[in-house]
């Protein structure tokens, strides 16, 4: 998988740019090629020169999704909160070592958590570094940006040199098969520049050495258990499974 390029433009500030270069090393381009990352109405975002259709991806926690499921969302009896513990106890600490878009860790934060996201690609770390700064700056989400922190580094890593958490959040790429435009819009673009977790069944022994309370792992349905360990329990979402590895009770 080549680099992705961060392309050159009026909308692109001198210093933002050097900013994304040095955190992430990303290199400049006036003439992207195929995935490249652009500033696009004060939003850093990627796309495909070759693929107009695809249309920008970007991390937007004031996105009608991430509102709606934030204000409107199951709160406390989500899957997700249940499998996480914030159901019991809102204040805790979670390390989601797969971040991704990070819509999983906003909604952790939403619920009370403090979460480090720990996201291995520079070009994926780059949007989620992006859409930090702007729901820093929003009045309504402020508070919750708050409680996250990005962490540009292999998961593998971050599990064997972090602190101590409460909990580590496990959601390792899994081939999709939901048919939305959307899903296989994203989905597409996360399998070209970040390609698969092959090493996801390596993460369970270190996230269960490190999490104080317990390890959550994310699945589809469909999925086997990560590693073919049987998990505690499993609590059952609309479109998903999250395995629950218990070392202490929250």
């Amino acid at each position: 998988m080549s680099a992705i390029s961060l392309l050159q433009s009026a909308e692109l500030s001198t210093d933002y740019r050097q900013q994304l270069q040095q955190q992430f090393g990303l290199c400049i381009t006036t003439e992207p090629d195929g995935w490249y990352l652009s500033m696009q109405q004060g939003a850093l975002v990627l796309q495909n020169s070759h693929l107009p259709k695809q249309g920008a991806i970007l991390v937007d926690f004031a996105s009608g999704a991430s509102s709606y499921r934030r204000q409107h969302g199951g709160g406390k009896s989500e899957a997700i909160a249940k499998a996480v513990g914030l159901n019991k106890k809102t204040q805790l600490s979670v390390l989601d070592a797969t971040a991704g878009l990070g819509r999983d860790a906003f909604v952790l934060a939403s619920l009370g958590a403090s979460v480090t996201l720990v996201e291995r690609n520079p070009a994926v770390a780059a949007l989620l570094a992006d859409g930090l700064r702007r729901a820093v700056a929003d009045p309504m989400l402020s508070s919750v940006a708050g409680r996250m922190q990005l962490c540009h580094c292999p998961a593998m890593q971050a599990l064997k040199n972090s602190a101590a958490v409460d909990v580590v959040f496990l959601d390792p790429m899994f081939p999709a098969r939901e048919k939305s435009a959307q899903v296989k819009k994203e989905m597409r673009a996360f399998h070209d520049v970040v390609g698969s977790d092959d090493d996801a069944d390596n993460l369970l022994a270190p996230a269960l050495q490190l999490a104080q309370k317990r390890v959550v792992v994310k699945r589809p349905g469909y999925a086997g258990w990560l590693a073919d360990k049987a998990p505690t329990m499993a609590v059952t979402g609309k479109n998903n499974r999250f395995d629950v590895y218990v070392n202490a009770a929250i």
